[in-house]
């Protein structure tokens, strides 16, 4: 089960019949099974707050991924999102908004299913999966 959930005014997500069907793709192609995923989409305090509170990071970010899985074959887990952070980076990587959510999403889930970012060979390998998925996003 995939949950969209949005904490702020102004922000309508688009597509949800597709993001789920391309979502629940993208976890079924990693070789997982789906539980429940939760999207939370808000502005950068709200954001800012989670990763004070539960990272102790101060820093705002575009993403946050909690993984509840309880069995390593499922994919559950609570994705956090500034969609204010997706609208400044859209603008600094040069796509359109659109297209920088769709990598955020799958950047989430990706996350849940084992890819890292903190090392550059790891950097380098979650960007070709992120660019794959929203590649097949785009073909739906």
């Amino acid at each position: 089960m995939i949950n969209f959930n949005i904490e702020l005014d102004g922000f309508k997500l688009s597509d949800i019949r597709k993001r789920k069907s391309w979502l629940k793709e993208l976890v079924k192609d990693q070789g997982f099974k789906l539980g429940e995923l939760n999207y939370i989409f808000l502005d950068d305090e709200g954001l800012h707050k989670i990763n004070l509170e539960y990272l102790n990071h101060d820093t705002y970010t575009d993403i946050i991924t909690f993984d509840n899985s309880e069995d390593e074959n499922h994919i559950e887990g609570d994705i956090f999102v500034s969609v204010e952070r997706i609208t400044e980076n859209a603008k600094k990587f040069e796509v359109d908004f659109e297209t920088e959510l769709t990598r955020v999403m799958a950047h989430g889930v990706l996350h849940l299913c084992g890819f890292l970012d903190k090392k550059p060979k790891d950097v380098k390998l979650m960007r070709e999966m992120e660019e794959k998925y929203i590649k097949k996003y785009y073909e739906l």
